[in-house]
């Protein structure tokens, strides 16, 4: 007889008590997170300040195609909000209403309650009695503060600061608060028009400025706005750069854009303000009232700009000054062009060689150290170049 015997093994289960973490492992943890944090934070800052320059860049397109509809509309004109005929006056806003007509008011747009805003010009030719010729300057492409005057250069106003008034934004969106009009690192300009942004009328009054609009971040190039000859090079017209008022009856005529002789090296539109690569605090404080940085304040900054051939393009004011620079020295010999339009920007205007900023001397203790008015003051007006293509 067999017997079978059954081997029965019986396993003992430990149970494993929990255990904290030793303060060398904690130490190391936190080094790796803190180690993490400084490789990722910098790359996620790039990564945000791109995608904030390329919306810039998309707006500026925006605008472009904008631009291209407008003209389609009115003779392949640039935008203008000055009547073609006030040369006929001299640019006198008392005369034009009195003598030739009464001009297109700049209209703003309707706000929810259907009411209508604009900046309006009375007088004895104009049917309503709102208004005034001191709204004239919003017609005009640039105005002038006089030398010496409170009133620094680079606050002097016009139509060039303006693209989002009704007459444009229609060919956008038909509102003068969008996000369009705005560089997204332009902080300080979208939270001071944050009511108009949140509300859906054409047109919002400022409830925190006396019904002070906010203008745009993007501005036109004044010098495109008027006359090639008010920014003329040659030696015959130099003494008349930049005063409309002695070109006769088409002064204050805007070009069209088919004039361009250079448009992929003239700017349509910049970035106002120094946005791209700035250094330093947000607001400039050597003003009474702190405000932003201009765009040619800094030597590092580079505006996102629009050219005439619809691209647009960061174009840094290092870039501007040497191509300046470079263009002046061709030019020194050439007895055909007169000394103030020998440089791509014109210093004939009545801000003289100063240009588009304020003189350190008298406003900033700092040095400046993007002295051009590119853009601005383009010698030649639409047909001259902002900036020069490599090998030119």
């Amino acid at each position: 007889m067999t017997t079978m015997t059954t081997m029965t093994t019986t396993t003992t289960s430990k149970t494993l008590l929990p255990r904290a973490f030793t303060i060398v492992e904690l130490l190391v943890v936190v080094a790796i997170i803190s180690l993490l944090t400084a490789i990722l934070l910098p790359a996620m800052g790039k990564a945000r300040d791109g995608a904030q320059t390329t919306q810039s860049l998309g707006n500026l397109n925006a605008m472009s195609k904008a631009t291209f509809a407008y003209g389609a509309d009115w003779s392949d004109r640039h935008f203008t909000a000055m009547p073609d005929d006030a040369g006929q006056v001299g640019g006198s806003c008392p005369l034009y209403v009195s003598q030739v007509a009464c001009p297109s008011q700049q209209l703003l747009g309707f706000d929810t309650s259907g009411g209508l805003w604009g900046y309006w010009i009375s007088g004895s030719l104009c049917p309503q009695a709102v208004g005034g010729c001191y709204n004239w300057p919003v017609l005009l492409a640039l105005t002038w503060a006089a030398p010496g005057s409170a009133i620094p250069y680079p606050n002097s106003f016009g139509s060039y600061a303006m693209p989002n008034t009704k007459a444009f934004n229609t060919y956008i969106n038909g509102r003068f608060y969008d996000k369009v009009f705005f560089a997204p690192k332009d902080r300080l300009g979208l939270e001071a028009c944050n009511f108009g942004l949140q509300n859906e009328g054409e047109f919002t009054p400022n409830p925190n400025g006396q019904n002070a609009p906010v203008f745009p971040t993007y501005t036109w190039s004044p010098a495109s706005l008027i006359p090639p000859a008010a920014h003329a090079s040659s030696i015959r017209d130099c003494g008349n750069a930049g005063k409309q008022q002695n070109l006769g009856p088409g002064g204050y005529r805007a070009p069209s854009c088919g004039m361009t002789i250079y448009p992929d090296q003239k700017t349509l539109m910049i970035e106002q303000l120094w946005l791209q690569n700035r250094e330093g605090p947000e607001l400039n404080t050597n003003y009474a009232t702190p405000r932003a940085w201009f765009f040619n304040e800094g030597y590092n900054s580079s505006p996102a700009c629009l050219f005439f051939d619809g691209h647009s393009q960061l174009c840094g004011m290092n870039t501007a000054v040497n191509d300046d620079r470079r263009v002046s020295t061709q030019n020194a010999s050439n007895s055909a062009i007169c000394s103030l339009g020998k440089g791509l920007w014109h210093r004939g205007t009545p801000a003289g060689a100063i240009g588009w900023f304020v003189p350190a001397a008298a406003y900033d203790p700092l040095i400046i150290l993007a002295p051009t008015s590119f853009h601005m003051f383009t010698t030649d007006g639409i047909l001259g170049r902002d900036i020069l293509k490599s090998g030119n």
